[in-house]
């Protein structure tokens, strides 16, 4: 028996009676791009988060953009994010001609770590972005009080993060703003690309919808040099019918999760993932740490189980941002665990047989390590 590494199939079957009727209404009318089917999910999920404002785009990486600028960084602000987030976190600062600037993370979670952001905040930082990692939120108790102090704008990255909440709140709806991916893979995801950035900031809000429609809040006239991010109406009915079941879905990886503790725990050389206090964590990934990864990851593949690396070259050291300079070792924590972590299958839908068969293959190349 394979085990598939996300199993999207299931979740669509669960939706298809209900999201085919809109689909078939929106061919007929041409009601592609906004109407109420956005709006109905702008509020939904502005309810469901606990924020005044949603607006859905076309994806996160341009969420993240979008939220930036709402924040006012501009070219040659620097934004403190941790170094083992993906890549689009940092695009979108480049993309905006800012600076990324990365900081390692604590050993025992793999989160943003408070310390070094402290340690990384210069003149011209505008914007801490605190990333909500493999499903539980980042620090923010402890983050929200240095930006404050430093008066920063705390933007969240929220996009594995649909439903998780700590102690200071549910992720999306802690900071000035957040951005979110609604890609098919995610806890929430889309039927192709898509995503979101909230507020409670009505300002931001309108700027935000503003830049996502060409800089235009009436048409043909232009405020802004904007950007098309517009969510489609199709994205937005497969989202609303799928929120509907978030929770539920949530509930089933929290329960996945817990039998992959039970049956994970006696296996020597693998180290399980915690849940910091405080956190009610969804679980968008569960990842492991093992000892030689790349050859376990290799065996488990070859029997048949769907395992992936998230991320397996920490940001500042890839390619694109090799003109930073950064040199190995800056981010002991985080390029450590970038040789170890090893992504096991996660999905709502994930039975007990599956993962019965995920820690037999895990066990027996662990074994084969020793």
């Amino acid at each position: 028996m394979t085990v598939p590494f996300l199993d999207l199939a299931a979740q669509q079957a669960e939706i298809i009676d209900e999201v085919l009727p809109v689909w078939q209404q929106q061919l007929s009318t041409a009601g592609f791009i906004g109407g109420p089917q956005v709006e109905a999910f702008e509020r939904e999920y502005a309810a469901y988060i606990g924020v005044d404002h949603v607006i859905g785009v076309s994806n996160g990486t341009d969420a993240l953009e979008l939220a930036y600028r709402a924040a006012g960084v501009t070219a040659g602000d620097e934004v403190v994010m941790p170094a083992n987030t993906f890549i689009a976190t940092a695009e979108a600062v480049s993309r905006i001609g800012a600076v990324p600037v990365f900081v390692d993370v604590d050993d025992e979670y793999l989160l943003m770590d408070p310390d070094a952001v402290e340690a990384a905040i210069t003149p011209r930082t505008r914007a801490i972005v605190p990333v909500h990692l493999f499903g539980q939120t980042a620090p923010l108790e402890r983050i929200v009080p240095i930006a404050q102090k430093h008066d920063l704008v705390l933007i969240e990255d929220a996009a594995q993060a649909q439903g998780a909440s700590s102690t200071v709140g549910r992720a999306g709806a802690i900071g000035r703003i957040a951005a979110t991916s609604f890609y098919p893979g995610k806890n929430l995801g889309a039927a192709g690309d898509a995503g979101a950035v909230m507020t409670d900031d009505a300002d931001a809000a309108a700027l935000i919808r503003n830049l996502s429609a060409h800089g235009s809040s009436i048409k043909y006239v232009h405020d802004h040099i904007g950007m098309n991010a517009r969510l489609d109406a199709v994205q937005a009915t497969v989202l609303r019918a799928k929120l509907r079941r978030l929770d539920g879905w949530n509930a089933a990886r929290r329960a996945a999760a817990d039998r992959y503790a039970d049956l994970l725990g006696g296996i020597e050389g693998v180290r399980l993932p915690t849940v910091r206090p405080g956190n009610e964590d969804v679980w968008h990934l569960y990842v492991v740490r093992v000892d030689d990864r790349d050859r376990v990851l290799g065996e488990m593949a070859s029997a048949g189980i769907g395992v992936g690396i998230h991320y397996p070259t920490i940001v500042p050291r890839t390619e694109a941002y090799a003109g930073l300079g950064h040199r190995p070792g800056e981010f002991p924590v985080a390029e450590a665990a970038a040789g170890r972590i090893l992504s096991l299958p996660m999905f709502p839908h994930l039975v007990e047989e599956q993962q019965m068969r995920v820690t037999a293959a895990l066990r027996a190349a662990v074994r084969r390590a020793e």
